[in-house]
């Protein structure tokens, strides 16, 4: 043995006794020797590092580094608490809390944990602080008889100096003087007095500096373990720091020891950090257009048309003027224009430099290549506009990044370091490894402490994840063998088959340590590496044409209870591609848990799968999960997880892995790399062998000789484009996938979407990833939106995603801005952080301080998410190296605030009614201080919002359930008006900032069609879990309130809106306006909250504006999940529309037909939204899995599909809405849960129903000659007048007659005889050109009045023989053609249709009424009735619902017709009616009128 372990030993074998002080503070003794407690170099001599000594004589040894790092430490034991591995006596270790649902990435101690009983602790005299005379030198003449060691500066990641000393050479002239002198001494270390140590002398120095920088970062196997100690002992390394050396002295081969290496760059953090670092130097600081500083206003591309008629008019201020300067321009002008207009009227023409205009009252700017019309701001404005004049040169970019930031590198300790990743303590992985090499050379030197070195690979073990290998097991138990055989002096027969070496088991054992240090570094991306790797296992190869398997190691450091709680436990492993799985295997195996230094349990079971390896795609994930049956409560339950993904860059996994495996939760449904990151450590840790392979991913080949599918049938396209009309392919059945797949080549853009057709491939095999490569390749987009939807879930190949991202790079920043939400979720679908889609954002938030903004609140928010926490930290960190110092500042002064107003809202939750307003008043002093350390702030809703502080007063809190706080914040700008938020916990506001999306998103549809709806839509955004703030709209108030002032039943009362803005507007003119601005706004809200399914809508979540405008808040539920009291649902209109608010609308019935405008408004805008749906269920699809509470799966995107109606016609479409506005309409229970809410009452379980009760009618024997009805439709002027009469059989069958008045005459003089019969009135006063209509209205009021009348009179024989014998057949319309008269008024009776016709189809849409009244001038409740003729088999007739008592009813109801050959020869005969009364009729000659047009047809024969 080398003369280095030829130290003097004690015979009894407690040796340890004297490594080990013999008092030392509690955290001392629970700290491991640091490695400069022992080095060893040439024989017999001890090398310590005087750069260590403090001025006062102290002596770090380490530990005053290791007690700041954490306070969770490693117990080890004295010799009165001996290591026994064969009981439980010890204590147990359990590194993490169970109970908690996920690992928190950091360590702490357990509450249970308790000191070992030290005998020192209960002297009464202080202890003696040190260690024992042979481990330290003395160093009471250090400076005088040995110089210090020469001292060299390094430079390390962060650009700083570090100062470390090497000491390079030393002899052993002093050892055994130091050793003599100091063998009774005892010292203090650190604590009382000051420690007193020689310095080794004779110090040398290395010559070759690149020699240093190899070792440090290759780690030379051939380098003497001295000097790998002196360099792990000195701390963590850097790049460019060396380690120390010395001459080269023989090193036992069972030393371990670590080193630091260079980051690898093909590691995932390395990697992440390079590319991060690449685009970041696209856009340096000197890049003015990239990096202005300045917040620009969102500008929107709009249609002339829509802003030709807009004026705006506003003052501007400018430095030059001391006044405003007042202007009025079109909204088309162009900002740049505008401002050279302003600089004119200033003298300021030509400009000697760049000008830009802000908007007052807030620090954003205007956009000089933009209209003016353009920018949002002030689309919505109702007021003069005030702007502010800048020269380029005197703006504040406060935001801006700057030069010094463009020094900075993102590196992976950044990285780390913004994530919270855990990362292994290195000073005490170099303690335990320098205390097992001490134990060791004391063990194999005198054969005793083997409890001692199990404590030093305990330690080490502890460390890294707490895993005990299978390898370290065995070797302990060889090692255990050989010092039994050398107690019994067995090595003395070389014949036994037991002869075991120590040191042969002491280099089995140091190697299986040194490769779980190597895997350990290797599978959590730790920077360290063992010096030198032992030989060890073998591992498997495998072929490329092999089946995939595994083996599946152990699980380490199960918790404890496993043992008890469950007897067979089973792991199921499935391998996954985009979100389905390929193939799954499951295993039961009755393996127990094991204890050692922890819990375990060896499975050591091959998992394989019938699939070769090089088949499966690159986008597979491994996910591995472990279940039982809990013996106690009988329950299986999930265990762990963990999941990886199959190839890493373009290599498959091989190796041996460690997992961290994710505790007590089930996976989600979608498994991608982000879901979890099995490479950090957490407190399960899951061992895996991969064969070893060189197998790399390889491109599929090109498709070639595709086998085209003969070319389809006309049916056959039409079938595409229906199923096209899906949108997703959540909502398309697995026949419909193989129909669309079969037909791949035929769909384009003009039939289909192209996420249909890949998401249709019936596999993943490399040919059909190549078909769907050359689908995409031909494919043409009709909008860079369109590839929203090959980011979802179901799209995982790599080409496809990169393909899709190269889309929506087209959009502008400020199109871009407004699908954020979707693009971040879009991101956990993704395969490396090195995506296009993170270039994309992190790029295009260097542009765009907005898009910056909002990217860095979203990804705050996405972090709360139940998966996916370390993958978003992540990006979050490398979004805020782009953003720079400045902005950096800002955005941490908003968390500070968020963190604050958190505070204030949780302590006024919690208090009680009567003190809340207090507590808030207190509590208010938090954001006062504030604001008096940061002067000012932006808020999270806008980085354009510039606040200075509060206003007390102004601040309250609601009196909902979750009692959110109002705080009114003063405008940094003294022209800016108070901006007051709300502040909510409770809620997840990410649902409500949906929906907001999703509206905004419609608003913006309509205004690209050249539509106004005059929509207010505020923001919101989340800032946490369960929090956030929201923007108050000024001037407004909730329905509710409007309510109240009119007493409790306001709510019922027709007239309470109307009275309102009555009281607000005196004037005409204001009336009109909020009149119109209700109208417009009304219609929209009503269309966004019925395709949403907004539910809970009652008057406290509807609010209005001085000036009109209506809108909605809280949208904590939507998509149907209304609110319901037992099985009775609150919500049970479609939307909320009321019939105040349509006698508000029509001014109290004074202007009936605004209401039929307003169902045209409404229609109208639902179809323009019909035309986008594709985009707004991919907008809601890529938000599936984010958790929110109303949107969880298929159904809810079914919901929203079934709302929209993609698969209807525009005329079908109008149909339908107009059906749900009426719904609406007549829904009592919306008034009634108006007035409970007023009331604050419970809904009772028992609700009244509101139904009419059916008209009792008379029961009237039918024959087959009976008649049920007989209506004159028209006549035709003769000689004498021939009125065409249709009459309707009790059998429904329809005939025509025709008959004269005087044939009327006489049947009434007959009938006169007989019975008692109703009058037929004469009209001889009349003029002529009266008669008829007249007539023609007497005579259907007669015959309404003999067929609803008595029995007796309906069945005369007299009268059935007068309608029914000789009726007349054939085309009524050569002879009975009703004229029309003169062209529609709007005056006079008339009906509104829009006629199409697609041969054979005809289509016709019963629109409108207008000015039609009953004979007593009454409204009527009319219904239409209508037919082609000629119509011989009588199966033409069809009729409308009935309007109840309206002079101008609604209808919009759609009547098809399939066998019309021709239009010519035909005629469409309406007729209207009232409760049996005719009121109207026309007939039109379909062959002589314009299709496709709204047009108005005057009704003939009707009372005006």
């Amino acid at each position: 043995m080398a003369s280095f372990w030829n130290i003097p030993l004690p015979d009894d074998g407690t040796r340890q006794s004297n490594l080990v002080p013999s008092s030392l503070s509690t955290r001392l003794w629970q700290t491991p020797f640091a490695v400069d407690e022992v080095s060893s170099g040439a024989a017999g001599d001890i090398l310590f590092n005087s750069s260590g000594f403090t001025s006062d004589g102290h002596v770090p040894l380490g530990f005053d580094q290791l007690a700041q790092e954490e306070d969770r430490w490693i117990p080890f034991y004295s010799p009165l608490c001996p290591y026994q591995p064969e009981q439980d006596s010890y204590h147990e270790l359990h590194n993490f809390n169970w109970n908690m649902k996920e690992y928190s990435g950091e360590l702490r101690q357990p509450q249970d944990f308790q000191e070992p009983p030290w005998s020192w602790q209960q002297n009464t005299e202080g202890p003696s602080i040190g260690f024992e005379s042979f481990v330290l030198p003395d160093c009471r003449n250090n400076n005088v008889a040995h110089p210090l060691s020469m001292y060299s500066e390094a430079t390390d990641n962060y650009g700083a100096n570090r100062r470390y000393s090497y000491p390079t050479s030393y002899t052993n002239t002093t050892d055994r003087n130091w050793r003599n002198e100091s063998e009774n001494r005892t010292l203090d270390i650190g604590f009382e007095g000051s420690a007193h140590l020689y310095q080794p002398a004779n110090v040398e120095t290395w010559q070759d500096a690149k020699q240093r920088e190899d070792l440090a970062f290759h780690g030379n196997s051939g380098e003497s373990y001295l000097n790998i100690l002196r360099s792990v002992t000195d701390g963590p390394s850097r790049p460019g720091s060396y380690a120390m050396t010395s001459t080269r002295c023989e090193t036992p081969d069972w030393c371990l020891g670590v080193i630091e290496i260079k980051p690898n760059s093909d590691e995932r953090p390395t990697s992440f950090c390079d590319s991060v670092n690449k685009w970041r130097k696209r856009y340096p600081a000197s890049d003015t257009k990239s990096n202005s500083g300045m917040v620009w206003n969102v500008a929107t591309t709009f249609p002339k048309q829509l802003l030709s008629n807009s004026v705006f008019k506003g003052h501007v201020l400018t430095h030059a003027t001391s006044q405003p300067i007042s202007f009025t321009t079109a909204a088309t002008c162009l900002v740049q224009d505008f401002i050279m207009d302003i600089l004119r009227r200033t003298n300021e023409y030509p400009p000697q430099e760049e000008h830009f205009l802000s908007i007052c009252g807030s620090d954003e700017f205007l956009q000089n290549d933009h209209l003016l019309g353009s920018h949002e701001s002030l689309q919505k404005t109702t007021s003069d506009i005030f702007l502010r004049l800048h020269k380029k040169t005197t703006l504040w970019t406060c935001l801006a990044r700057t030069q010094e930031d463009d020094q900075k590198l993102f590196c992976p300790n950044a990285l780390m370091q913004y994530t919270h990743i855990w990362k292994v303590p290195r000073e005490k992985l170099s303690a335990a490894i320098s205390k097992y090499n001490c134990q060791a050379g004391h063990l194999l030197q005198s054969m005793h402490g083997m409890n001692d070195l199990l404590e030093s690979i305990r330690a080490i073990c502890y460390l890294l994840c707490s895993v005990e290998t299978k390898a370290i097991t065995e070797a302990l138990g060889k090692l255990r063998m050989a010092l039994m055989m050398n107690e019994q002096r067995m090595y003395q027969y070389s014949g036994s088959p037991m002869k075991v070496s120590a040191e042969t088991a002491m280099m089995d054992l140091s190697s299986a340590i040194s490769h779980l240090i190597f895997i350990y570094c290797t599978s959590f991306h730790e920077d360290l590496r063992p010096v030198k790797l032992l030989p060890n296992l073998s591992y498997t190869e495998a072929g490329l044409e092999s089946h995939f398997s595994f083996t599946l190691c152990a699980v380490h450091n199960t918790p404890s209870d496993w043992m008890k709680r469950f007897t067979i436990i089973s792991v199921s492993c499935s391998l996954i591609y985009a979100g389905k799985k390929i193939c799954q295997t499951e295993n039961k195996k009755n393996e127990p848990v094991k204890k050692s230094f922890f819990y375990f349990i060896h499975w050591n079971e091959k998992i394989s799968f019938p699939l070769p390896s090089k088949s499966l795609p690159y986008e597979t994930m491994l996910l591995i999960k472990f279940r039982s049956t809990d013996n106690t409560s009988g329950g299986a339950q999930t265990l762990g997880w963990t999941c990886l993904p199959l190839y890493s860059k373009q290599n498959f996994v091989h190796g041996t892995l460690l997992l961290g495996m994710a505790m007590n939760s089930e996976p989600p449904a979608i498994i991608t790399p982000g879901v979890f990151d099995p490479n950090l450590p957490t407190g399960v840790t899951l061992q895996i062998d991969f064969p070893r392979t060189e197998q790399a991913f390889l491109q599929p080949e090109p498709a070639q000789n595709r086998n085209y599918t003969e070319a389809p049938t006309v049916e056959s396209m039409k079938h595409i484009a229906k199923l096209s009309q899906k949108h997703s392919l959540s909502l398309l059945p697995e026949a419909e996938k193989r129909f669309l797949w079969v037909y791949r080549s035929h769909c384009s853009h003009k039939n289909c979407f192209l996420p249909l057709v890949l998401g249709s491939a019936p596999s993943w095999d490399p040919n059909t990833v190549s078909e769907m490569h050359e689908v995409m390749k031909d494919w043409v987009f009709s909008s860079p939106l369109e590839a929203l939807g090959l980011l979802t879930s179901g799209f995982s190949d790599q080409v496809v995603r990169e393909a899709a991202v190269q889309q929506i790079e087209k959009l502008s920043n400020d199109e871009l801005l407004e699908f954020l939400p979707q693009l971040v979720q879009a991101l956990k679908f993704e395969w490396h952080l090195e995506s296009l889609l993170v270039k994309l954002l992190l790029m295009r938030s260097q542009q765009n301080i907005r898009v910056m903004h909002r990217l860095y609140w979203l990804l705050k928010a996405a972090i709360n998410e139940p998966h996916f926490k370390s993958w978003y930290r992540k990006l979050l960190a490398g979004l805020q190296f782009c953003a720079g110092r400045a902005l950096n500042s800002e955005l941490s002064k908003e968390t500070q605030l968020v963190q604050i107003l958190e505070n204030v809202a949780v302590k006024v939750r919690a208090a009680h009614d009567s003190k809340r307003q207090g507590v808030l008043k207190t509590e208010l002093s938090q954001l006062e201080r504030f604001f008096q350390e940061e002067n000012t702030c932006r808020l999270p809703l806008d980085p354009a919002v510039l606040v200075q502080g509060i206003n007390r007063e102004a601040c309250t809190y609601f009196t909902s359930n979750a009692s959110p706080v109002k705080v009114s914040f003063v405008n940094a700008d003294p022209l800016g008006k108070p901006v007051n938020v709300i502040f909510k916990i409770g809620d997840d506001l990410r649902q409500d900032m949906l929906v907001l999306q999703i509206i905004r998103v419609m608003d913006k549809m309509w205004l690209q069609e050249g539509l106004d709806l005059h929509m207010i839509i505020y923001s919101s955004v989340c800032t946490g879990k369960d929090q956030g703030l929201v923007h108050m709209v000024p001037d407004a108030i909730t329905l509710a309130k409007i309510h109240r002032q009119s007493g409790i039943i306001g709510p019922l009362k027709e007239n309470t809106i109307l009275k309102w803005f009555r009281r607000h507007h005196p004037s005409q003119v204001s009336y009109q306006k909020a009149v119109n601005n209700f109208f417009y706004s009304c219609a929209g809200w009503c269309i966004v909250t019925f395709i949403l399914g907004v539910c809970d809508r009652h008057n406290d979540n509807i609010m209005l504006t001085n000036t009109g405008h209506m809108f909605h808040i809280d949208f904590g539920k939507f998509l149907g999940h209304a609110q319901k009291l037992g099985p009775i649902k609150r919500d049970r209109a479609p939307f909320v529309f009321t019939s105040e608010m349509e006698y508000f609308i029509t001014e109290g019935g004074k202007n009936p037909g605004r209401f039929q405008e307003f169902v045209e408004l409404c229609c109208q805008a639902y179809n323009i939204i019909r035309k986008h749906s594709y985009l707004l269920l991919n907008l809601l699809e890529l938000m599936m899995q984010a958790g929110l509470p109303e949107l969880r799966g298929v159904q809810d995107l079914r919901y929203m599909h079934n709302n929209l109606r993609p698969q209807d016609s525009d005329l079908q479409a109008i149909s339908y809405f107009t059906r749900k506005i009426k719904e609406s309409l007549e829904c009592v229970p919306v008034k009634l849960n108006n007035m409970i809410h007023i009331l604050a009452q419970m809904i009772t379980s028992s609700s009244t129903k509101f139904a009419s009760k059916p008209e009792s009618r008379d029961v009237t024997p039918i024959t087959d000659r009976s008649i049920i009805r007989a209506t004159v439709l028209g006549f035709s002027r003769k000689q004498e007048s021939v009125y065409l009469i249709e009459v309707v059989k009790s059998d429904r069958t329809v005939i025509l007659t025709e008959k004269t008045y005087s044939q009327f005459l006489k049947l009434h003089s007959q009938l006169q005889k007989q019975l008692h019969v109703p009058p037929l009135p004469h009209h001889d006063h009349f003029s002529h050109i009266h008669w008829d209509h007249r007539r023609m209205q007497d005579l259907n009021l007669y015959l309404e009045k003999i067929f609803n009348g008595s029995s007796e009179l309906a069945h005369n024989e007299q009268v059935l023989s007068f309608f029914l014998d000789e009726p007349k057949r054939g085309n009524p319309g050569d002879q009975f053609y009703m004229d029309p008269g003169l062209k529609f008024t709007g005056k006079e009776p008339g009906i509104q249709l829009y006629v199409s016709y697609e041969k054979p189809r005809l289509k016709v849409l019963l629109k409108h009424l207008k000015n039609i009244h009953l004979p007593d001038g009454s409204a009527p409740s009319a219904h239409i009735e209508i037919c082609v003729l000629p119509d011989p088999d009588q199966t033409s007739q069809k009729k409308t619902k009935m309007v109840p008592k309206s002079t101008d009813p609604t209808f919009n109801e759609l009547v098809e017709y399939d066998n019309v050959i021709s239009l010519q020869g035909h005629v469409l005969k309406l007729i209207v009616k009232s409760r049996g009364t005719f009121v109207g009729a026309i007939n039109i000659q379909l062959g002589q009128i314009q299709l496709n047009e709204d047009i108005w047809y005057p009704l003939g024969n009707c009372i005006i």
